[in-house]
């Protein structure tokens, strides 16, 4: 593959129409970036389970993309978050889309506590650059946003996690007002910096051989 990966995800349980995985097919089918990378990235939007780690994630993984952008929806959040790490924690009381839940809390119990993003901060930058003034964050949750970062982040290429709220409603503009760009159109605009950001820095990265997956 050896190209940027876009990521997102399907519905679940309480948000049934996940506008992350949205996001992804739209950034991947952007002219405007795909000028930018000399190159169109491809897209996953990953099933919201946790079985689709093996079934879905690890065969693109094994492919080596040069760098990945993750997205997932927050819905609680009131902007957009990077994720400057995934730990190894898995919640038991969140089911996936097939009622399942982890049997064990640490999510690979022979793996590290943590994996950090070395790519976050400047991420974060690019975003802030754009016009987005995104948060860093620390707790990419418990869920299946959480693991798919965990697991990504094992393959040591440039990769970052943005988390967005769910889109308010458009309403219509005042009388003699202006009227602002709804929230997709302004994060798709600042997730293409993102997006060129860590292509970038996937390029400039020696190769390596992919890590084994510990299980």
């Amino acid at each position: 593959m050896s190209r940027l990966l876009i990521t997102g995800f399907g519905p679940f349980p309480t948000v049934p129409d996940n506008p992350s995985g949205r996001l992804a097919r739209r950034l991947a089918a952007s002219p405007h970036l795909r000028r930018i990378l000399g190159e169109a990235p491809d897209c996953l939007v990953l099933n919201t389970r946790y079985g689709a780690l093996d079934t879905q994630l690890a065969p693109v993984l094994a492919k080596r993309p040069s760098a990945v952008l993750m997205i997932g929806v927050a819905a609680r959040r009131p902007r957009v978050c990077v994720e400057i790490r995934a730990v190894n924690r898995v919640s038991r009381l969140f089911p996936d889309t097939e009622g399942r839940v982890s049997r064990t809390l640490a999510f690979e119990p022979d793996g590290p506590a943590q994996r950090p993003s070395p790519a976050a901060l400047a991420v974060r930058i690019a975003l802030k650059r754009a016009g987005l003034d995104a948060a860093a964050s620390r707790d990419a949750g418990r869920y299946l946003c959480n693991a798919s970062y965990y697991r990504v982040l094992e393959q040591g290429c440039p990769a970052v996690f943005l988390h967005i709220p769910m889109p308010p409603r458009t309403r219509r503009p005042k009388p003699g007002g202006g009227r602002r760009r709804p929230a997709p159109d302004r994060w798709a605009q600042a997730f293409t910096e993102a997006a060129r950001v860590l292509a970038l820095r996937g390029r400039a990265r020696p190769s390596a051989a992919p890590q084994a997956h510990s299980r």
